[in-house]
């Protein structure tokens, strides 16, 4: 028998909204398209370093060692999902809700039980179809490091937990105000909106208008920005190429060598960009 562990985790509850009346329309057609839809939800929670601990009905739960890539990898499914739904009838559209929670969690034979776990749950069923809903500990981690709009909700009652927990709904391209501290009241994004980039910081404008007239330094800080935006596994096989490439170069051109160790690299940055979308 195995032994019961804890571990602090962030953890990433996501349910179909309205699955039994599209499986009572089209059993068959609602399930392809569950299964579609889950294949595509495993890639991105890959492509964060992420693990799916259970897939209940058409409900998933997901653990991440990082709450920051948690969130991540929510907007980016929304992000997936939707763009799959408003090429279908509106009839056919399968919505999710996803709530994230950080906590302590029991961890049993690969999967994990505990107030962690329950309060990720809760905060899914108050999301909006399409949309993302946060505890207040993973609001405090990612709030000031990615740009993502966030709205106070009302502390919300969990089942087993005695005080009421503080959550945030996130508004996928929203940006919080400088003077307000924090979240910002807003519209929410709906699931079908265009994926909108952020305005450039005061900080980037400034680099940007720097280089314009140095396409070298141009050309240096887009590939730099494409690699700090990449998850871990893509900056790690960029790094190794990166490193033949420049021993070859250092042992001399003469014989060019380095694509040989590097072909697993290569292998692995091909899969992470083909299965993640970065932010």
């Amino acid at each position: 028998m195995s032994r019961v562990k804890r571990r602090l985790a962030a953890i990433l509850c996501a349910d179909a909204v309205q699955y039994s009346r599209l499986m009572e329309a089209d059993e068959d057609g609602t399930f392809d398209r569950l299964r579609g839809y889950r294949e595509a939800i495993g890639g991105l929670v890959a492509a964060r370093d992420g693990r799916i601990v259970n897939t209940w009905g058409d409900a998933v739960i997901v653990e991440f060692g990082s709450v920051t890539e948690a969130v991540r990898a929510a907007v980016e499914i929304q992000t997936e999902l939707a763009g799959r739904n408003h090429a279908l009838p509106q009839s056919e559209r399968m919505a999710f809700r996803i709530g994230i929670n950080l906590g302590d969690v029991l961890v049993e034979d690969g999967d994990i039980y505990g107030e962690g776990v329950n309060i990720a749950a809760r905060l899914q069923q108050i999301a909006e179809p399409g949309g993302i809903v946060i505890s207040s500990p993973v609001y405090e981690q990612v709030h000031a490091r990615l740009a993502l709009g966030f709205d106070a909700l009302d502390a919300q009652n969990v089942k087993n937990i005695s005080e009421p927990v503080l959550s945030y709904r996130v508004r996928i391209n929203g940006a919080n105000a400088e003077n307000d501290g924090g979240a910002q009241a807003g519209p929410s994004v709906q699931p079908d909106a265009d994926n909108r980039q952020d305005p450039p910081s005061a900080t980037e404008a400034a680099r940007e208008k720097d280089d314009a007239g140095r396409p070298v330094a141009a050309l240096f800080h887009g590939v730099w920005d494409w690699y700090c935006r990449q998850p871990g596994r893509v900056r790690f096989a960029v790094g190794w190429i990166a490193f033949f490439f420049a021993i070859n170069v250092f042992t001399g051109l003469g014989s060019i060598w380095f694509h040989w160790p590097s072909l697993p690299f290569l292998a692995m940055l091909w899969m992470g960009v083909k299965t993640g979308k970065r932010l």
